[in-house]
């Protein structure tokens, strides 16, 4: 069996590692078995990038997510009737953490019955095979693979299969949800489960999704790295009415979609990890008006702040793009400053967006020329130190002034940067060693002080010494 503890650990980020390794600590700590589930075990298997960390515990998640807060996580939503939590865990990393949990249906359709269970009653209940693994993570059985429904199997036949004749019927939303899975992973709808889904479109049951869990979707698709092809497929089964008649007619803005994408592959190839849900569903809902899209939000479940930040992105980042070109921003290193710290998602909409050249410049020149200046600055601090200088606060700001003066194409050559250390640091070139003793092992010869040169020898004549 392979070693899937090894293969997480290998392909986690240090920040996800740092989550997982605190995640486990806590766990140990409250008495609770914790597992990785969902998605992530599902894109270690496939090989996918791993996005988000999913994490289920064998008790109250409201405690590790509390403790978490303390480390400097953010609690973006708590479900306490699910005991589901969302969390952007210290490190900028996504994320859940959810209490193992059973849900009863006394008939097919109606509202579950919530029961708190154990890990494989929780898979077992899920959605579709592919999503009911797990990994664990107590000390007596880590890095052990859970699959109580043949997930592992399903995947490699590369097929999304429900877990039971009732899954359309129970949650409608799955409807939209399976056409996900299947175009984000390229696979195919296992047969059974195509016939089940077929009957409940038959049956009308896309009529029934509520509004809410339409816009879980809506959320979902947004942070899909190719939502195109969800968006396509539910348009090809007229389901995207379910998410909103008006986007249904009007159709999604495929040109400002593809636009992002391409950002989001630049971003990539620029070192970032970029998370551009908030552009992206602009993006998707851009052939609409502001009225509509404020509506469409709103029934999808929207918070009142999500609408207002949703609906005000573009503005903001628009302002951005005023600042950003402004005189103010004229030296190098305003404009690298300024951009350092404005969100990801603003500089991706602008760089999808703009028709400015100067802010595009700009843009262009932090990803692809100053970060990796940036990057190579400890370089800059080891030749100062090696020159002489003490670290403290004169020697870091030097340092700053020799990357601004970088910035401009100054200091290219370590010949240049000393130069400019000295100049800056007041350290001058070290005296030139004299000449001309070259007996410097002899006793006799010098004792600290300067020769005189020797006179050349004369070439002695046939014979003599």
């Amino acid at each position: 069996m392979p070693d899937y503890m090894f293969l997480l650990e290998s392909r986690l980020s240090p920040e996800q590692r740092a989550v997982m390794l605190r995640v486990q600590e806590l766990s140990a700590a409250l008495g609770f078995n914790a597992y990785l589930t969902g998605g992530t075990v599902r894109d270690l298997v496939t090989g996918a990038s791993l996005r988000d960390l999913d994490f289920t515990v064998e008790g109250n998640p409201s405690k590790i997510a509390h403790e978490l807060e303390k480390g400097g996580a953010r609690i973006i939503s708590e479900d306490e009737k699910l005991r589901h939590v969302e969390v952007l865990f210290a490190g900028d990393c996504e994320g859940s953490i959810s209490a193992a949990r059973d849900d009863h249906y006394v008939r097919p359709g109606t509202r579950p019955e919530i029961r708190w269970s154990t890990i494989m009653e929780d898979l077992r209940r899920r959605d579709f095979s592919l999503n009911a693994i797990a990994i664990s993570l107590n000390p007596a059985s880590r890095g052990l693979l859970l699959d109580p429904t043949n997930g592992l199997s399903d995947i490699e036949r590369a097929v999304v299969r429900a877990l039971t004749i009732h899954s359309f019927t129970n949650q409608p939303v799955r409807l939209l949800r399976v056409l996900r899975f299947a175009a984000r992973m390229g696979f195919k709808i296992e047969q059974r489960t195509q016939e089940w889904f077929d009957l409940a479109i038959e049956r009308n049951l896309q009529q029934t999704i509520a509004p809410e869990d339409a816009g879980g979707e809506l959320r979902a698709v947004a942070r899909e790295e190719r939502p195109s092809v969800v968006l396509k497929a539910w348009e090809e089964r007229d389901l995207l009415e379910a998410i909103n008649p008006v986007l249904a007619k009007k159709h999604p803005a495929y040109d400002a979609i593809g636009r992002l994408m391409k950002v989001r592959e630049d971003l990539f190839t620029a070192g970032f990890r970029p998370r551009l849900a908030a552009p992206m569903l602009l993006a998707i809902l851009g052939r609409l008006k502001e009225r509509e899209q404020s509506n469409i939000l709103q029934k999808a479940g929207f918070r009142s702040a999500e609408v207002e930040s949703a609906l005000g992105f573009e503005e903001e980042s628009l302002e951005a793009q005023r600042e950003l070109t402004g005189r103010k921003m004229d030296a190098p290193i305003d404009a690298f400053r300024f951009l350092e710290k404005l969100p990801l998602d603003q500089i991706a909409y602008l760089m999808a967006e703009s028709n400015k050249p100067a802010a595009l410049s700009k843009i262009r020149a932090f990803l692809n020329k100053w970060r990796p200046v940036r990057i190579a600055l400890p370089a800059v601090a080891t030749e100062l130190e090696a020159l002489g200088m003490a670290r403290g606060a004169k020697f870091d700001q030097i340092v700053d002034q020799v990357f601004a003066m970088q910035l401009t194409g100054r200091g290219k050559t370590p010949e240049e940067r000393e130069k400019i250390l000295r100049k800056l640091s007041g350290i001058k070139e070290p005296p030139k060693e004299a000449r001309g003793c070259e007996n410097r092992g002899d006793n006799a010869c010098c004792q600290g002080e300067t020769c005189a040169p020797q006179a050349p020898r004369k070439a002695c004549g046939p014979g003599l010494p």
